[in-house]
C-alpha cells in the first residue's frame, strides 16, 4: 500500500470497481446511480488513509464489487471502522465487533456470526440453571476452539485468530437483543404445478431490462432471482403478481398455489391512519382472526407490544412497516412467498430472524437481496433476468457466483 502515485494508483482502484477507462474524465453529475456510488468508495479508499470509516459501503453495491472490497479491507494494514447490516461482509473483514445496545458500547473478539453464536450460547447457558459451571465453561472454550479452527488465511482472519485463542470466557456476554419471531405456515401444500413463465419481455422507457425469460418453479424450490439492474427483478415481480403487464409473453401460477409478496416499495400499504390492530386486521379470513388478542399475537411476534400495536400505520418507520409487512404474510399462510430486497431498513435482528424463518419454511420461495448471507444460504437455484435471455442453474448462489462458464455467458448477455 506505500509509494503510491496519485494518477495510477486512481487508475487502478476506478479499474478494480468496474469503472471503464472511458468514464475516468466525466463529471460526477455524468455517471449513473452505481458509477456514482463505486466513484465515492474509490474515493474513501484513496491514500491509505490511517483510519477509514466506512457507513453501509455495500449499499447499492453489486457483489462482485463487494467481493472485492471485502478482500481490499480484509488485507488492509491500517485502522476500520465499518457499519454495515451486511452480515457476509462483516464476518469476512471484522476482528472486534462494537455492540451499541441501550446506550452502552460494548466491545467484543470476533466477528458477527461468533459475536452473535457466542452470545445466544450464554443465553442459553444463563437459563440452564442446573448444568454444572464447569460443563458451560468446557462448552464455551468448544465454542471457541472451533471458530479458531476455522479462521481463513487472511490478515484479518489472522488477527482475529489471535484475539479468540487469548479470549477469557468471561468475556462473552448474553445479548439483551430482542429477535422477532418470524414463522410462515402454509394453509394448505401445493401441488406439482407452481408457476410456469413463457417468453416473459419488458422495457422501461429508457432500455430492455429483459427478455424471452423463460422457466418452470419446481415444487419446493426456493430461487435467487438476480439481475445486474434491480429495476428488472423489481418489474418482474411486480408482472408475477398482476401489478404491471408484460411487453409479451405470459405466466400462469399453479391452481393450488397461494401467493404473498413482500416488494421493495410497500408506501401505498400504508397510506391510512389505521391502527396496527386495524390495519392487519383487513387481511383476517374469519371472525377467529379478526379478534384484536388474535392479531396482537401476529403483531407481538414481530416485537409491536403493548401501546405499540396502537401506532398508526402512516406515521411509523421504514424498519416498523416491513415488519409489518412479514406480519401479514404470516397471516396469509402462502404456500409460495416472495421478497423483493427484504432486507431494506431491517436491523440485524430482524434479518437474522427472517434468514432463519425463511430457511425453515417448506413451500417455494423467490428472493431477490444484496445480503449475501441471505442469497448463498436460502437458495437451491438462481435465476438471472438479462436484456438478452435468461441465465438458469441449479446451484447455491455462492457456487453460481464464482462459476467461470457462468461469468462468460453473463458478458454475452449484458454486452
Amino acid at each position: 500500500m506505500n509509494g503510491w502515485n496519485a494518477e495510477s494508483d486512481a487508475a487502478t482502484l476506478l479499474s478494480n470497481l468496474e469503472i471503464r477507462e472511458d468514464l475516468h474524465y466525466k463529471l460526477m453529475n455524468e455517471l449513473d446511480g452505481i458509477q456514482k456510488v463505486k466513484v465515492l468508495l474509490a474515493q474513501a479508499l484513496f491514500g491509505n488513509p490511517d483510519v477509514l470509516i466506512m457507513d453501509e459501503p455495500t449499499n447499492d453495491l453489486d457483489f462482485e464489487t463487494i467481493k472485492w472490497l471485502e478482500s481490499f479491507i480484509a488485507n488492509y494494514d491500517n485502522t476500520v471502522i465499518v457499519v454495515s447490516h451486511d452480515r457476509h461482509f462483516l464476518d469476512s473483514v471484522c476482528t472486534h465487533i462494537s455492540d451499541i445496545d441501550f446506550g452502552k458500547i460494548n466491545h467484543f473478539s470476533g466477528n458477527y456470526t461468533f459475536w452473535y453464536e457466542s452470545s445466544q450460547l450464554a443465553l442459553r447457558q444463563k437459563t440452564q440453571q442446573n448444568k454444572k459451571a464447569e460443563e458451560k465453561k468446557k462448552e464455551l472454550e468448544d465454542f471457541i476452539a472451533r471458530f479458531s479452527a476455522n479462521a481463513s488465511k487472511s490478515k484479518q482472519a489472522t488477527s482475529r485468530k489471535k484475539m479468540l485463542d487469548n479470549l477469557n470466557i468471561e468475556d462473552i456476554k448474553p445479548s439483551s437483543r430482542r429477535y422477532p419471531a418470524i414463522i410462515f405456515n402454509s394453509e394448505r401444500y401445493a401441488g406439482d404445478q407452481i408457476l410456469n413463465v413463457d417468453n416473459l419481455s419488458f422495457s422501461d422507457s429508457s432500455s430492455v431490462l429483459f427478455d424471452k425469460i423463460s422457466f418452470n418453479l419446481n415444487k419446493g424450490e426456493k430461487v435467487v432471482l438476480y439481475s445486474k439492474d434491480t429495476r428488472a427483478t423489481t418489474a418482474f415481480y411486480q408482472i408475477i403478481n398482476n401489478e404491471i403487464k408484460p411487453d409479451s409473453g405470459k405466466f400462469n401460477w399453479g391452481i393450488t398455489t397461494s401467493q404473498s409478496y413482500l416488494p421493495l416499495d410497500n408506501s401505498s400499504f400504508f397510506n391510512n391512519k389505521l391502527s396496527l390492530v386495524d390495519w392487519l386486521r383487513q387481511w383476517a379470513k374469519n371472525d377467529e382472526e379478526r379478534e384484536e388478542v388474535y392479531i396482537r399475537g401476529f403483531l407481538g411476534k414481530m416485537i409491536f407490544s403493548g401501546e405499540e400495536a396502537l401506532k398508526k400505520a402512516d406515521v411509523i418507520s421504514g424498519g416498523e412497516k416491513v415488519r409489518c409487512m412479514l406480519s401479514r404474510m404470516m397471516m396469509l399462510r402462502s404456500n409460495v412467498i416472495m421478497f423483493d430486497e427484504p432486507t431494506s431498513h431491517l436491523d440485524l435482528e430482524s434479518i437474522t430472524a427472517l434468514n432463519n424463518s425463511i430457511k425453515k419454511f417448506k413451500g417455494n420461495v423467490i428472493l431477490s437481496t444484496h445480503d449475501f448471507e441471505f442469497a448463498k444460504s436460502v437458495g437451491d437455484r438462481v435465476i438471472e433476468l438479462t436484456p438478452k435471455g435468461v441465465i438458469d442453474r441449479l446451484n447455491s448462489f455462492d457456487d453460481y457466483i464464482v462459476d467461470n462458464k457462468v461469468k462468460e455467458l453473463r458478458k454475452k448477455l449484458y454486452s
